[in-house]
């Protein structure tokens, strides 16, 4: 590895480091749902070290590195300073590492998947590490465990996550560097006709070739009842890994898994109401027992759930990280409704019907009834997750959203948490003043019709029974992409995960950025979120806002290069690949509405120049067209042409991945990291802190959390 290329791994410096404040949310909560949200929050963190684990194993000795050093010196990082002889320069580099670290719980960054490694020499952490014999113990496991806490030059792979076998490092199996995909794939499909989920499991691949299925639990065995299983908890395989053994491994972060089940039960004795008290008891079940069974029956009560002072989510939730795209990251949020706010939801909840048809498919692509979800703007007390979104729409299991239904949130001071002195690189000094002032709003606009319209649309074709189907198998709907009736549904058992495998969490968020990107170009929806009247007019504060929407994709679809590695050639995260597509369409829409522009051979000038009285006439089709391709390829089940499509959209050329990319790295901005408040109870009563937002205030709070 090269110096040049070492460069673009190392942390930022300096991270940019934004408070996440909730307090006068949180004052105004009752005594009770103080309470409530407290539990939640200390169980959300207490699957910090599951979390760590799921990223790296190096990540765990760093972690516990980097809190070692600040009980030694209480955060009095001078007094270490002068204790270790460590330079002013050398200790800011270990805090902004710290801090990036904290912010994105392990050593590969959240939004990326690459890893970031200290700018500090390791003669400085050995300086450091000298103050204790505990702390020089975990500095030697952070060297020595996986891929270390610096970067291995032999082995430039392990700086991205990816599968094993091809040298890339995932944690999701664990001591398996020789473990395929193809392995993957069948004992997936062999745990599903077994009724095991994926979400809370790791596979572990032994010398012999058997293989392991570890299941996050509080215990250790199965509980008499059974597993989702049933009894059984091994087995035999068959071709084409036949002669091996399977078996289920219970008690995967026991500790953990036994402290989250214990807080939740707490939290039970302050629910507000039936639905919540069901919801809580399922998720403790869930987490003791390992079921996700009952997982997903806590994720029913939480959709019935309807608009709660306290909202949170809790569990093994989104499968980004896992290079097969099923097993997930442990994550847990808590966080207080801004009633306000969420009024402008509502309205989009309720004008929904009538915008559904206004997508480019016809209704034999569509769910018969739009159940309408609960949609509500929340200020984040707690998210304990490698990175924290601006929106959410769950749950991810699909019977669940067509049976019962599901929720979106908007994360409203996850929105405007601002990055001190931010550069914004690519956008032309014309465009400046109306970026800047309007791209908040947008971007609330974006996520609001994200969330809802985008992933709470389509029907997938799926035989839903043995020789039963959820269309007319007959007499099969006409695709509207190729104008003949579609060839291809879902199988039983199929999922649209467990068929679009590692590509699906990218492609179906494109799919709801272009429904964003479709449907705001209607002014009436502008109007819902307080935005104009409805009308088109280019001179109000609607068009800046439709105009700052389309900037911000075709700015973000730029910087996406930096989650593109050129040596693997692979995207390191699922909405930057689909906003590099989003703005490929932009380019392709024709007659200049979209152009790069730039007079250097360098592209040290580049910038962005879009024409938005053509949004309308040419930037909307070309999204339409290409979002009804996604849309139809995803509905039924059309793994070869979808693949076909996407792949080529995101395909990065010498152009893009050289030139453009070179300039990408030269600007690129700290992504933020977030201060949370802790809360701590005594005596029944429940009180808040929160922290300063620098390394020094973010290291402070995980110290104070004490997970």
């Amino acid at each position: 590895m090269d110096k040049k290329t070492l460069h673009q791994y190392y942390a930022d410096s300096p991270p940019s480091v934004v408070l996440l404040a909730i307090k006068p949310h949180f004052d105004a909560l009752t005594d009770e749902q103080k309470l409530y949200a407290h539990y939640i929050s200390r169980a959300s963190f207490f699957g910090t070290r599951i979390i760590l684990r799921q990223v790296s194993p190096e990540s765990e000795p760093i972690y516990d590195f980097i809190l070692t050093l600040y009980h030694h010196c209480n955060g009095d990082w001078a007094k270490l300073q002068k204790e270790t002889g460590v330079n002013d320069d050398h200790l800011n580099d270990f805090l902004n590492y710290a801090a990036q670290f904290l912010g994105n719980i392990g050593n590969y960054k959240g939004y990326g998947d690459s890893k970031f490694i200290p700018r500090c020499p390791p003669r400085v952490l050995d300086a450091m590490a000298s103050v204790s014999p505990e702390a020089k113990k975990l500095l030697e496991k952070s060297h020595t465990e996986g891929g270390g806490i610096y970067a291995n030059v032999e082995k430039e792979s392990l700086m991205h996550l990816g599968f094993p076998n091809h040298g890339h490092m995932s944690a999701y199996y664990p001591d398996s560097p020789g473990i395929t995909k193809k392995e993957i794939d069948f004992i997936g499909e062999f745990l599903a006709e077994k009724n095991i989920l994926p979400e809370n499991t790791r596979i572990r691949k032994s010398a012999d070739g058997n293989f392991e299925v570890l299941i996050a639990s509080a215990l250790r065995n199965p509980p008499p009842e059974g597993s989702d299983a049933g009894s059984e908890s091994s087995w035999m395989l068959l071709a084409p890994l036949e002669a091996k053994k399977l078996e289920l491994r219970f008690g995967d972060h026991i500790e953990e898994m036994a402290k989250v089940a214990f807080h939740m039960k707490k939290a039970g004795l302050h629910v507000a109401n039936d639905t919540q008290k069901k919801m809580i008891g399922e998720y403790a079940k869930s987490f003791g027992t390992g079921s996700l069974n009952s997982f997903k029956e806590s994720q029913k009560y939480w959709v019935k759930d309807l608009s709660p002072a306290v909202e949170s989510n809790i569990g093994f939730i989104e499968s980004y990280r896992d290079p097969a795209g099923v097993r997930a990251e442990w994550e847990g949020m808590v966080a207080i409704v801004n009633k306000e706010r969420t009024k402008a939801f509502q309205k989009l909840v309720d004008a929904a019907p009538g915008l559904i048809p206004r997508l480019p498919w016809t209704d034999e692509f569509e769910k018969s009834q739009f159940i309408a979800p609960d949609f509500t703007s929340l200020e984040v007390l707690s998210f304990a997750s490698t990175g924290i979104p601006a929106g959410i729409n769950i749950p991810n299991y699909d019977d669940v959203r067509q049976e019962v239904g599901f929720k979106n949130v908007s994360l409203g001071n996850v929105l405007s948490a601002k990055a001190p002195y931010e550069k914004i690189p690519f956008i032309r000094q014309e465009d400046l003043s109306v970026y800047q002032n309007n791209r908040d709003q947008a971007f609330e606009v974006q996520v609001g019709i994200h969330e809802l319209l985008g992933h709470g649309t389509g029907k997938l074709l799926q035989e839903t029974s043995l020789g039963k189907y959820n269309f007319d198998i007959e007499n099969p709907p006409i695709s509207p992409v190729t104008h003949k009736p579609c060839r291809t549904w879902y199988k039983l058992s199929q999922t649209w995960g467990s068929v679009f495998g590692p590509i699906a969490s990218s492609y179906e968020e494109c799919r709801a950025e272009c429904v964003a990107m479709v449907l705001s170009c209607d002014f009436d929806i502008l109007k819902i979120f307080g935005f104009g009247d409805g009308t088109v007019d280019w001179s109000s504060r609607a068009g800046d806002i439709l105009y700052a929407s389309y900037l911000s994709m075709a700015r973000a679809g730029v910087i996406a290069l930096e989650l593109w590695d050129p040596k693997s050639r692979k995207w390191g995260q699922a909405h930057m690949q689909a906003r590099f597509s989003i703005l490929r369409t932009f380019l392709e829409a024709g007659d200049d509405f979209a152009t790069l522009d730039y007079s250097s051979e360098d592209l040290s000038d580049l910038t962005i120049k879009l024409d938005k009285h053509k949004i309308l006439s040419h930037g909307r089709p070309a999204v339409e067209r290409y979002l009804q391709k996604l849309h139809v390829y995803k509905c039924t089940a059309d793994l070869k042409e979808g693949i076909k499509l996407y792949e080529e959209m995101t395909h990065v050329d010498e152009f893009w991945g050289k030139r453009v990319r070179d300039q990408v790295l030269k600007t690129k901005q700290p992504r933020k990291v977030f201060v949370q408040a802790n809360t701590f109870e005594g005596e029944g009563q429940v009180t808040l802190k929160e922290y300063e937002a620098s390394p020094q205030g973010l290291i402070q709070s995980y110290a104070e959390r004490d997970v």
